[in-house]
């Protein structure tokens, strides 16, 4: 098994041979005789081979504190700890090896025992933090496989689910992925104009994920009501009111999300699309922001696709006649800042 390596750089061939004699029973140790030299053997180096760098500052050629520069520059061994020994340690040059990330700083003459310890303190202290990071790397590349397992296992429960509902509703499936694009560009218009609703891409991904399940309720709603071809009775909307509760039975009932976060939005937002930011929306009477962003934002999705869909009491709108209906009232009132940033997307809405 090859041996681990020490690099000694130093321009008195006798200094490099006390240094040698001091680690040559631990390490093999190679020479340089100025900075250059030095650079030139980092090159060829075996990088996993190196544990410390030896250096000394006034050297003809290339100084000790070039070849740290020039090192940093290109990005040699930057990993290997470097301990300067020099003749002059000066709190001024002290510092400026220090802002080298010099690891330690011995003066000359030196004692070889005191050399030979504080090197391997620090030989030491580098092998176990390179131990510390790989575990660290290691566990994060676990923990993001585990959370995009969680992720990947979450949106095929929440395919799964709202494709019940496209089975039992003619109208959802179309209207599902439409509801997920608007949500998208919604969201992140709310995010860009203000950032005191706290939404981020990971939040974003999870209520546009979330937003496939706001009608899954409907699976508890008779076909009769369901698919009534015209307008409902007074009797009958008020059943088909009932799909947001419904709806949060099922996700408390299924218990299949395994992700916390997951199943609270999809519960806020399966309850709460259908609340208005006056308060006259149901089945809570929330007003403001006491409905979440995630609810406020998936219910102005959902009415301007109502809006502008076929459905089996009414045609199809236009965007615009959509949008001056939402911007009037038509359809319940909503945040002032949603229709703000719902403008502002109108034209690439056209397009979802």
């Amino acid at each position: 098994m090859e041996r681990e390596q020490i690099l000694v750089v130093d321009d008195v061939e006798l200094n490099r041979a006390i240094l040698t004699e001091i680690f040559s029973k631990q390490y093999e140790c190679i020479e340089a005789a100025n900075g250059q030299a030095a650079l030139e053997q980092l090159e060829k180096a075996d990088a996993s081979r190196l544990v410390a760098i030896l250096l000394d500052v006034v050297m003809p050629v290339m100084d000790g504190f070039e070849f740290l520069r020039r090192r940093a520059q290109l990005d040699l061994a930057a990993d290997v700890p470097v301990v300067l020994i020099s003749g002059d340690t000066s709190t001024e040059n002290a510092l400026k090896a220090y802002g080298y990330d010099v690891a330690d700083v011995i003066g000359k003459p030196f004692d070889p025992r005191v050399v030979l310890r504080r090197v391997n303190n620090i030989i030491d202290l580098y092998r176990h933090k390179y131990e510390l990071e790989m575990m660290v790397a290691d566990q994060t590349q676990k923990l993001r496989r585990q959370n995009e397992l969680l992720r990947s296992n979450n949106q095929h429960l929440i395919d799964l689910l709202s494709n019940v509902v496209e089975f039992r509703d003619v109208e959802s499936g179309e209207h599902i992925k439409r509801m997920k694009a608007l949500t998208t560009l919604i969201a992140q218009q709310v995010a860009k104009d203000f950032p005191e609703y706290g939404l981020n891409d990971g939040e974003i991904e999870i209520i546009t994920s979330a937003a496939a399940l706001h009608d899954i309720g409907k699976i508890a709603i008779p076909d009769s009501i369901l698919l009534k071809p015209g307008r409902l009775t007074g009797e009958e909307f008020e059943i088909m009111k009932t799909h947001t509760v419904q709806g949060c039975r099922i996700l408390e009932s299924a218990q299949i999300f395994n992700d916390k976060k997951y199943y609270d939005y999809s519960y806020d937002i399966c309850r709460h699309h259908h609340e208005r930011w006056d308060g006259r929306g149901y089945p809570d009477g929330l007003a403001g922001d006491g409905i979440s962003i995630a609810a406020q934002i998936v219910s102005l999705a959902d009415v301007y696709d109502a809006l502008t869909s076929v459905r089996v009491y009414k045609p199809a709108y236009t965007p615009e006649e959509a949008m001056h209906m939402i911007q009037n009232g038509e359809c319940g009132s909503f945040n002032p800042k949603l229709l703000a940033c719902f403008e502002k997307v109108q034209k690439r809405l056209h397009s979802v």
